[in-house]
């Protein structure tokens, strides 16, 4: 520490004066309640991810400052005092929610137990990001019902927890200049970020997001500002900032409620500067909140912020597995009635549970420790009143039940294992090479004379399952019985995850070996959208004017989905020789003929696809 910092002087008004942050409640409230609507509609808000970010800036604010603090106080750090107080503040409503949701999840669908056990490991362990990277996992993919893979962020927060403090004491100890150790924090946050650019990588952003290393510079940003308000003489801070403070608070606060309205998700600018800059905004903000007399901070400590702001944890932890779980009980289609009642139900069921974290499980312990609190309920249990007895017996049975549901996991979910089971089919009984249509028509090459005309042949013969390829990915795979029922005969170029920039090739080696017939039906863009319009035209000239052609819309939660669906019907009704059908309008129909990822059809949903395919070669042999 600095002279200024080991004696006692009078503290700068711009210093950290100690006592209560005011503000932050209200900026964590922000980030939990973003976080929510991206979980609920990615499309509402497609930028609500950087919530997280934002608890990234304010937790490596807040701990650096206690730490600070307690030096300025005690001359030392209470290490295992430190590692306690976060223990009591994490563990007790993480374990409480693990056992808890797990056996009823179970209950609800077997599905959501799928990798249960490394998920329950990560959580305990704080690890889950580690775990997850390792698993192959993404974040971004709404077609996978992970009960917890928002937890990735806690297990960031805990590794910082855990290895920031000893680091913080060797700086302290090795550096005095104020101006250096802000260096240096700015300088790993800087890596950090380099990071995450170089390495982001398109077909998996999970790896750079769910990365500690390279998902750092939020926690590094939060560090050089509690740096930097610690002095006793003031820093930079003192300067004309304390002017300009609020005014920049407020439009750092307008840029980041911009970039949660507009970035996106799977933009690789989101990853290279985009998260950055939302960090930096967070960070403004906070510089602005720990002026004296900030009116932002006012502002932000009004009542309703304040109690999200203190129970932001316990909502963050449960919204997510809440609403998995309650949209498996009440399917319903994005943006209808029932959708948006069934949220509502969610978000406020959540909050229940949460406030009852918050006053029964949280609060005690956090206040009176692991020790007390286990005694004072001993004593409660040791006087055998019924209720006490019933609490006993009903954490007993969810302690097993959560034990049982782990131990009797499925290891896939219900569609993976009809995905393999079919494309295994498909890979055993390859389609039998075809005539191909009238000249030209099989060129492998895209063909500008190919691209619709005022003289393309319209007037189809409707066509049986022997005239018909179904070309695209897993919704092709899944709904393989209901489209053999509907078209018999038919045959299949098919593979789950396959997006829309393989189309051109698939197409390509169908029509050199012949068994791309007459009639095709392309369905591609569940996993990404479609990136590249383009690539769309360019698969249809490939298979020619002479082809029926069925482009089928695409449903789920994801940003892409609505204009991804526009841009299919746009291209479509450039071709007389393309239909679309409507998969997206039928099945948000009918949600409860979904699986339990809300995005593949079951039974019921895979004879709704073919007859939506059905419906669309009729327009076109009409």
């Amino acid at each position: 520490m600095t002279a200024a910092e080991t004696t006692r002087v009078r503290r700068h008004r711009m210093a950290d004066p100690g006592g209560y942050i005011g503000g932050l409640d209200g900026l964590r409230a922000l980030a939990v309640a973003s976080v929510v609507i991206y979980h609920i509609t990615p499309g509402a808000l497609p930028g609500g991810f950087l919530g997280v970010d934002v608890f990234f800036v304010v937790s490596g604010f807040l701990i650096t400052t206690l730490l600070l603090r307690e030096v300025r106080k005690t001359k030392k750090i209470d290490f295992i005092g430190f590692w306690r107080r976060r223990a009591r503040r994490l563990v007790p409503a993480l374990v409480f929610l693990v056992i808890i949701v797990v056996p009823i999840a179970g209950i609800i669908n077997r599905d959501l137990l799928v990798g249960i056990g490394r998920q329950v490991l990560g959580a305990l362990t704080f690890s889950s990001n580690w775990l997850e990277i390792a698993n192959g996992s993404s974040y971004f993919d709404q077609t996978s019902p992970l009960l917890f893979k928002n937890f990735w962020s806690l297990a960031v927060e805990e590794q910082f927890y855990l290895v920031w403090p000893p680091l913080f004491l060797l700086v302290i100890m090795l550096v005095r200049s104020w101006r250096v150790r802000v260096g240096m924090a700015v300088g790993l946050a800087l890596l950090s970020a380099v990071l995450m650019g170089v390495m982001a990588d398109p077909e998996n952003l999970t790896r750079v997001y769910y990365g500690t290393d390279t998902h750092l510079f939020g926690l590094a940003l939060g560090i050089a500002l509690a740096f930097s308000w610690a002095p006793a003489s003031g820093t930079w801070l003192a300067g004309r900032w304390s002017a300009w403070s609020q005014v920049a608070g407020l439009a750092a606060l307008g840029g980041l409620l911009l970039l949660m309205a507009t970035l996106d998700d799977q933009s690789l600018f989101t990853y290279r500067g985009g998260i950055l800059l939302a960090s930096l905004l967070t960070l403004t903000i906070i510089a602005a909140m720990i002026a004296p007399a900030s009116p932002i901070a006012r502002a932000a400590e009004n009542p309703i912020f304040h109690w999200i702001g203190t129970r932001s944890y316990a909502l963050y932890l449960w919204h997510w597995p809440v609403l998995v779980m309650v949209g498996l009980l009440a399917p319903a289609a994005p943006g209808s009635t029932a959708f948006w009642i069934r949220s509502a139900v969610a978000v406020l069921l959540t909050g229940i549970i949460c406030e009852f974290s918050y006053r029964v499980i949280e609060t005690p312990i956090r206040t009176n420790g692991f020790r007390a609190t286990l005694a004072a309920a001993s004593s409660r249990v040791s006087t055998r009143q019924p209720r006490y007895l019933a609490i006993v017996a009903a954490a007993a049975i969810m302690l097993v039940g959560t034990g049982a549901a782990v131990a009797l996991a499925p290891e896939k979910s219900s569609v993976q294992l009809e995905i393999e089971e079919n494309e295994e089919r498909f890979e055993t009984t390859p389609a039998d090479p075809t005539p191909q249509p009238s000249e030209g028509a099989d060129s492998p090459e895209p063909d500008a004379s190919a691209a619709p005309t005022e003289s393309s042949p319209q007037g189809f013969a409707m066509p049986g399952g022997e005239d018909i390829t179904a070309i695209g990915d897993s919704l092709i795979v899944t709904s393989a019985d209901g489209l053999e029922v509907e078209f018999p005969g038919l045959n299949f170029i098919a593979k789950s995850n396959r997006q829309w920039h393989e189309a051109p090739a698939l197409v390509e080696a169908g029509l050199r070996d012949g068994t791309i017939r007459r009639a095709v039906i392309l369905d591609f863009g569940t996993n990404a959208g479609i990136p590249d319009p383009q690539i769309v035209r360019d698969t249809i000239d490939l298979l020619g004017p002479d082809r029926m052609i069925v482009l089928v819309t695409i449903y789920g939660q994801s940003t892409f989905i609505e204009s991804a669906n526009e841009t299919i019907r746009d291209i479509a009704a450039d071709y007389p020789n393309v239909a679309v059908a409507d998969w997206h309008a039928a099945i948000s129909a009918q949600p409860h003929l979904l699986q339990a990822d809300q995005t593949h059809p079951d039974i019921g949903g895979m004879y709704l696809f073919a007859e939506t395919v059905r419906t669309a070669f009729e327009t076109l042999a009409s």
